[in-house]
């Protein structure tokens, strides 16, 4: 027996998917239903749930965000009405998407596809999916973080600079530093160019934080931000560095 959740902020949609469900009862039991991303993450951290389906616009936090907060994503079938790029990404990468409304045959093929995969094979497909999702200009507007049981919401506007720390990155804001299990690439990639520089392999900072450049050693230079913090800049960051400065 395989164990389900579903996870939609409309009560309409959450009952599709259950009345749909019943062709498959000896096969997939639901665990609970959620109507948004804290309490689905909530629900999937307690019952480790084989497979979701899964609304992308939901309040509070997106269902993207939510994946991306835990640790071993279970599988995934979307069921939303999202837009182009992302149905691109599951095309691609999800078990299967559903674009709201979707028939019982249309739903009974996508339930079957995730019953035929191996866990293997699922798996994969998920941590793909949220690299591919990620990149969506969507996704690019904050930062989604777990600091103990609570969720985060940071708007990249408050990110003074980002520090790689071991597997995770730092993301340091005015309130205090938040830990997200992403990389250095990744952050260098998401975020606007044109406002924050990778000036070290180990810190990306906001070009209007910095109020000066210093000398540092032979080749290198420290940033000195605002908030008082003093990143080290390497000979190829201070390059980049003065590119974006026009200096």
């Amino acid at each position: 027996m395989k164990h389900a959740l579903i996870i939609d902020d409309e009560p309409l949609a959450r009952m599709v998917v259950l009345e749909y469900l019943q062709s498959f009862k000896d096969e997939i039991e639901v665990l609970q239903e959620c109507n948004d991303g804290f309490e689905g993450l909530k629900a999937i951290q307690q019952h480790q749930p084989d497979l979701i389906f899964l609304d992308v616009q939901m309040p509070k936090i997106n269902g993207f965000e939510m994946l991306e907060l835990v640790e071993q994503p279970p599988s995934v079938i979307f069921t939303t009405a999202f837009d182009e790029y992302a149905i691109k990404a599951f095309e691609t990468h999800a078990v299967d998407y559903l674009m709201k409304p979707f028939s019982k045959d249309r739903f009974n093929k996508a339930v079957e596809k995730f019953l035929s995969q191996t866990p293997a094979q699922a798996k994969k497909q998920t941590e793909t999916l949220l690299d591919t999702a990620s990149q969506s200009p969507a996704q690019h507007e904050r930062i989604v973080v777990k600091t103990g049981t609570k969720v985060k919401i940071i708007p990249v506007v408050d990110v003074e600079y980002l520090e790689a720390d071991d597997d995770y990155v730092s993301v340091h804001t005015k309130e205090g530093s938040f830990l997200k299990n992403k990389t250095m690439s990744f952050f260098e990639q998401m975020l606007d160019p044109t406002q924050f520089v990778r000036v070290h392999r180990s810190y990306i900072i906001k070009i209007q934080d910095i109020t000066r450049i210093d000398p540092y050693e032979k080749d290198a230079h420290l940033a000195i931000l605002k908030s008082g913090a003093k990143i080290p800049v390497s000979k190829t960051g201070y390059v980049k560095l003065k590119q974006v400065l026009g200096i």
